[in-house]
């Protein structure tokens, strides 16, 4: 068992910045690939960000990519989600998600995911 707590969210303004930050507890963090997804009023969650498993290949969304970056920190077993250059559009519940020996390409889909956080809330106004 695994378990996931966002934190970091927040109210900015577009062109700030935020960190999100996922802390794990539970069973050893190094072996899970994690992901961050996002979903919006009215939207379904789709992926932003995951680093993989041990190897630690990391990708993000092209809607994303160039302005968020994924780290994490095995030892600390937390992932973070640095988000710079923020968007209206990038308004959304943020979920943070652990999945067991994930490979990369079922990372990018919520449904190979084991365990979740609550979400943290991030608004980016005009």
């Amino acid at each position: 068992q695994v378990q996931l707590v966002e934190s970091g969210g927040g109210l900015v303004q577009a062109g700030d910045s935020l960190r999100l930050s996922c802390a794990a507890s539970g069973r050893t963090f190094s072996s899970y690939t994690k992901g961050w997804f996002r979903q919006a009023p009215g939207k379904e969650r789709e992926f932003v960000a995951a680093i993989i498993r041990n190897g630690g290949r990391m990708d993000c969304a092209d809607s994303v990519k160039g302005r968020f970056t994924i780290s994490r920190d095995n030892a600390m077993s937390t992932v973070d989600l640095q988000m710079n250059r923020l968007k209206p559009e990038d308004t959304a519940v943020y979920y943070c998600a652990a999945g067991f020996r994930l490979d990369y390409s079922s990372s990018l889909h919520s449904n190979g995911y084991d365990y979740w956080g609550q979400g943290t809330q991030v608004t980016v106004s005009s």
